[in-house]
């Protein structure tokens, strides 16, 4: 009928367990003297037996001290004495004992009970007085400690550091899909069991979103305990701390769980298998991990998505099968034995319960609504659950008001139990209720668990290393161990290299490119809407005029911008041309995915400057409307640039009549090949076309109806139907040969008439105003490269290069893109070594804490 004392051990110091270890009590018991020796020293038990017989006369019957009393025989026989002759006198004291105790009836034994769980409860709460008292004194040396009164600086605490390992193994096991076998205490429960609430008298703050019926735990949220000075909570990658004693910040908390909770929650999924950390320091609290899972359910409702049930599973399964774990196995009281699915899904990955802490809630509501008490006493002994478990708890959290504080409930707790049958019949020992009882408990059970396996752990980490590190040696014995991180600040810094190189390009090399590309792209509109059409005309003035005409609305509407896309264009290419050139035994492959997407994302996001046309356009327009030549060497330079063009054009033409009329006799008798009908068609137009242009070499561009009538004719007349379009499309082609070749041989005649150009011209038959074309086209090409050569150096590239930072530093931030770009073999292994490293480290700093803690 005594309290069981046992989960006071603490109050003892730790010395007094280990006496065994350093006082030798065999020795002490030899050094003793025998039973019979002994028993010489003691008194006449029969003396002091009939010295008791005659006190019993002078008290009333209905109270019996000797009863009460246990008599010095009884307490050497509980201490187990081996000799029986010494203490032979005792026995007669034993059997008066025994007749006083027959004659104790019912009641009294009642009464007794009574005064027993009555100086129980007192003691009770003595206790819970001394240990808030405990609890005040240790606030205080903490907050002391907190202000550096002792000027010294306080290490990081045990617990601390352990959840740090934890952190640790939670991405490592994420990433490489793998367990470790650490300990944690795994909350697990039926959805609506009352898991967070028990969490929450844990942690003695209400933290938790909540709602009726509702799944509001959509992630595994991992809770670290710790004391502390102040009442705080803060996540594992934010610095800002919460004050658990203000509903402000309280509220805020539950929000910002709320909002990790379902930001962690894919598209078309409920709940998620990202871990929220979270640390909550106090006074008092109890220092362990525990990690609150997602409520078990039995149906899908609508709104969820169909694998719910499942995802839920397999999230509880992970965390309990680590045989580490503690399972906190939370069953709702008030509800049916029957309707449990967590207890089934707890027996199977703890069958023996050597790590289960089975815990009952809301027994006040079971108390009121049970009908046999005896029930809630099966629950509490493990018989009614086809499970076992290493300790039962019941406990009471709160009386479903989201509004109750901690202190209320607290409160209400305690004063249910002390008035409960269920404790005052003995159905619960004192032991096994409240939070408080349970806090302890579940501190004690999981750092005896952390002592048992940490360092099995911390060995198994020590050969994955030993084996990554043979596995580097052999494969890259002359490269550095980098990891993701490191090679991307490897390539951020090449990257940036390759930037600045731009700035190192000649003026004259950008010049040569743009020229030259800018030519390229705006030739075609040159010879088709400029030049051949105002050549096409009887004399010079109207030549002169179309030419004016239509490179003033040239310049107005399309050749700004025309080179401002060459010029971005050719920055393009540069660039890409110094990020993807390969540099020798120096050039590292790993990085060419990221240089490319860094490419790709930078030249994305540059716009040129918008006042590069307007400028760009006034100079061209300048460019375009000088007509001076000042030297033979110009005249000769303009020359030569429209014979070029003229010749690449004559080219093109060739090669298309080629294709309409088929291979001339050389090529079919060569390569023995043929015409097609066709061709043949064409070919025959073609001969009746040319013989159009040699009757009158002056000839217009466009064929008049009747000639194209007559030209049909002729054909017709030789078996030959041929269609108007066909032989105006064959003309066009024919006429344009013979003019590229005539303006040719007229270039060839005006390389003596720039004497004649100085004299505009005067008393002279030859005209050369198409080469005073090219000639102001080919300058203005100049100006042009030149001015956007300036703005390519002087603004463009540093805006790059700027871009190129910005998308550096976004990409440093983002995690995800880092691991899509740099992948490979050698990535991979350089991570696996930095986390298993990392993760050594950390559980031997905490392994040797804890031995300095022991």
């Amino acid at each position: 009928m005594m309290p069981d004392l046992d989960e006071y051990k603490w109050i003892v110091p730790d010395f007094i367990w280990e006496l065994d270890e350093h006082i030798d009590f065999e020795k002490l018991i030899k050094a003793l003297p025998d039973a019979d020796d002994l028993a010489k020293l003691l008194p006449d038990f029969d003396k002091i037996g009939e010295s008791f017989t005659s006190l019993k006369g002078f008290f009333s019957p209905g109270y019996n001290l000797v009863s009460e009393v246990i008599g010095a025989s009884d307490l050497l026989l509980l201490l187990g004495s081996p000799g029986e002759t010494a203490f032979r006198a005792t026995d007669q004291g034993y059997d008066n004992d025994k007749q006083y105790k027959k004659v104790s009836d019912k009641e009294k034994i009642d009464q007794l009970q009574e005064e027993l769980l009555r100086t129980q409860l007192k003691y009770q709460r003595m206790l819970e007085r001394l240990e808030k008292e405990n609890k005040e004194l240790r606030k205080l040396v903490l907050q002391r400690d907190d202000k550096g009164i002792h000027q010294r600086k306080l290490k990081k605490s045990l617990i601390d550091m352990y959840s740090e390992v934890l952190d640790i193994l939670s991405d490592y096991d994420a990433s490489y899909n793998t367990q470790d076998h650490l300990p944690r205490v795994v909350v697990v429960g039926d959805q609506s069991a009352g898991k967070t609430s028990v969490l929450e008298m844990i942690a003695q703050a209400r933290i938790f979103p909540r709602g009726s019926g509702e799944m509001m735990t959509r992630s595994p949220v991992k809770v670290t305990l710790s004391e502390g000075p102040h009442h705080v909570a803060l996540f594992k990658d934010s610095s800002r701390e919460f004050d658990l004693t203000k509903e402000e910040d309280l509220a805020a908390l539950r929000n910002e769980i709320e909002i990790r909770m379902r930001n962690s929650v894919k598209e078309g999924c409920t709940v998620s298998t990202e871990t929220i950390s979270l640390s909550v320091k106090g006074p008092g609290l109890q220092r362990m991990v525990l990690v609150d899972l997602p409520g078990v359910i039995s149906t899908v409702t609508s709104g969820m998505a169909p694998d719910t049930k499942e995802t839920i599973f397999s999230i509880s399964k992970a965390y309990m099968q680590n045989p580490n774990a503690i399972i906190l196995c939370i069953q709702d009281g008030s509800v049916d034995a029957e309707r449990s699915i967590v207890t089934d899904l707890v027996s199977q990955m703890d069958p023996q319960g050597k790590r289960t802490i089975f815990v009952l809630t809301k027994v006040d509501l079971a108390e009121k609504n049970v009908a046999s008490p005896s029930r809630i006493q099966q629950i509490i002994e493990g018989k009614l659950f086809p499970m076992k478990a290493l300790g039962y708890f019941a406990v009471v959290t709160g009386k479903g008001n989201s509004s109750e504080s901690i202190e209320s409930i607290k409160e209400y707790e305690e004063e249910f139990f002390q008035n409960s049958k269920l404790l005052k019949t003995c159905m619960l020992k004192a032991h096994q209720v409240t939070t408080k009882n349970l806090s302890l408990a579940v501190s004690d059970c999981f750092w005896k668990m952390v002592r048992e396996s940490v360092e099995q752990q911390a060995d198994a980490f020590k050969a994955t290393r030993f084996n990554l590190e043979t596995e580097w040696k052999n494969n890259y014995p002359r490269l550095r161990e980098l990891d993701r991180n490191e090679l991307f600040e490897k390539a951020k810094n090449e990257i940036l290299d390759e930037v600045i190189s731009l700035t190192q390009v000649t003026p004259k090399h950008w010049e040569e490119i743009l020229q030259k590309t800018l030519w390229e792209r705006v030739s075609t509109h040159v010879i088709e809407n400029i030049y051949l059409p105002a050549a096409q005309t009887m004399n010079s003035g109207t030549f002169n005029t179309t030419v004016d005409i239509k490179l003033k609305q040239w310049t107005d509407k399309q050749l700004p911008n025309k080179a401002v896309e060459v010029a971005w264009e050719t920055l393009q290419e540069e660039f890409a041309r110094f990020m993807t050139e390969q540099k020798g035994k120096e050039h590292d492959d790993i990085f060419d995915k990221l240089k490319q997407a860094v490419k790709e994302e930078s030249i994305k996001r540059h716009k040129w400057n918008e006042r590069a046309e307007d400028s760009l356009r006034v100079i061209q327009h300048n460019a375009l409307e000088d007509r001076s030549i000042s030297d033979k060497q110009q005249w000769d330079a303009a020359i030569h640039f429209m014979e070029e063009t003229l010749q690449s054009r004559l080219k093109d033409t060739e090669s298309v009549i080629e294709d309409m009329v088929g291979p001339d006799w050389k090529k079919r008798w060569l390569y023995w090949t043929g015409r097609t009908k066709e061709q043949n068609i064409r070919n025959e137009t073609k001969n009746e076309l040319e013989k159009l242009i040699k009757c009158n070499e002056e000839h217009a561009a466009y064929l008049a109806n009747d000639e194209v009538t007559t030209v049909r004719k002729n054909l017709e007349a030789r078996g030959i139907t041929v269609d108007p379009c066909l032989i105006k499309d064959t003309w066009h082609q024919i006429y344009r040969r013979y003019f590229l070749k005539t303006a040719l041989n007229h270039c060839n005649l005006c390389r003596r008439g720039f004497y004649y150009y100085q004299r505009h011209f005067v008393d002279s038959e030859l005209e050369c105003n198409d080469i005073v074309l090219f000639w102001r086209i080919q300058r203005m090409l100049a100006i042009t490269a030149n001015t956007l050569r300036q703005q390519l150096t002087n603004t463009e590239v540093r805006r790059l290069e700027k871009n190129v930072k910005e998308v550096l530093e976004d990409f440093a931030e983002d995690n995800e893109k880092k691991v899509k770009l740099l992948t490979g073999k050698r990535v991979q292994l350089a991570e696996d070594l930095k986390k298993v490293r990392e993760i050594q480290e950390k559980l031997e700093a905490f392994i040797e804490a804890l031995h300095q803690e022991k």
